[in-house]
Order: C-alpha cells, then structure tokens, then sequence
C-alpha cells in the first residue's frame, strides 16, 4: 500500500476543534482539500500527522500552538486612526476587516480583527484567528496523488 511521503498530493477530510470542543475548521464546509504534503499549505503538525498515512487511515491528532497556527505576535497588534477605514465603515470590537498590505512589492488583502476602539484610534490584530490555540484534528486520508 502507498504510504503519504512529503511531496504527494493528497485529498483529506478534516475537522479541527479547539480544546472546548467547539469546531473551528471542517472540509465538510467546502468539501476534500488537496494540497501538495510539506509545501507549506497546512500547519506543520497537521502535514507531519499525514507522513505515512495510507489511503481510507483515519486518524487523531492534537497540536500544540507552534505545531498549528503559531503564538499571537503582538508585533502584529497595530493602531490605526478611524478614518483609514473611509466614511461606510464603522469599526467596532469584534469585526474583521480586509485590509491591503504591501508585501515585497505586491498588494495582498488579508483580514484583521477589530479589537479596540478608542475614541480615533483603532486596534487591529493581524495574527491568524486560531494563534495560540491548540487544535484537535481529526483526519482521513482520501486520496494519495504522486508527481
């Protein structure tokens, strides 16, 4: 039987609970996922849990916050003033926003988390929504597509 080695392309199903139980990530939301194994699209505990699984494996793994979606970086907090936002927006604790950042000369949009507002000031989080946390996967190996 084939064995997931880094390098294949896989299709999973998976569902990802934080300690409580509560859900935060389902292929049942959009269907498999197939990605190429150690290209970086997965947190690394969730593509080393996959090295060695064989096609229809189930199987269980918890990861700890450097194995998942890494530690909240608070270089990553930033303060911005209200109007950066334009007049339709009105930010409040809690939204998440796209915001358009310049990245080795590329504009990308990524989402940032609303988490004070004082007065003109606005505190914006840019860390990915799960940092810190440690998620339980469930996994199931579909499919294992060599290149």
């Amino acid at each position: 039987m084939k064995k997931v080695q880094a390098g294949d392309h896989v299709i999973i199903e998976y569902e990802g609970m934080l300690e409580d139980d509560v859900i935060v990530e389902s292929s049942s939301d959009n269907g498999p996922c197939e990605f190429e194994v150690g290209a970086g699209f997965m947190p690394p505990g969730f593509e080393k849990a996959l090295i060695g699984m064989v096609e229809g494996e189930e199987k269980s793994v918890i990861l700890p916050p450097a194995e998942a979606f890494g530690y909240k970086d608070n270089k990553l907090l930033h303060t911005v003033r209200r109007d950066v936002f334009g007049k339709n927006i009105e930010p409040k604790p809690g939204m998440v926003l796209g915001m358009s950042l310049e990245n080795e000369g590329k504009n990308e949009k990524i989402p940032a988390l609303v988490t004070a507002v004082n007065g003109e000031d606005v505190t914006i989080d840019f860390n990915h929504p799960l940092a810190g946390k440690t998620i339980s996967y469930k996994l199931t190996l579909k499919a294992i597509n060599k290149k």
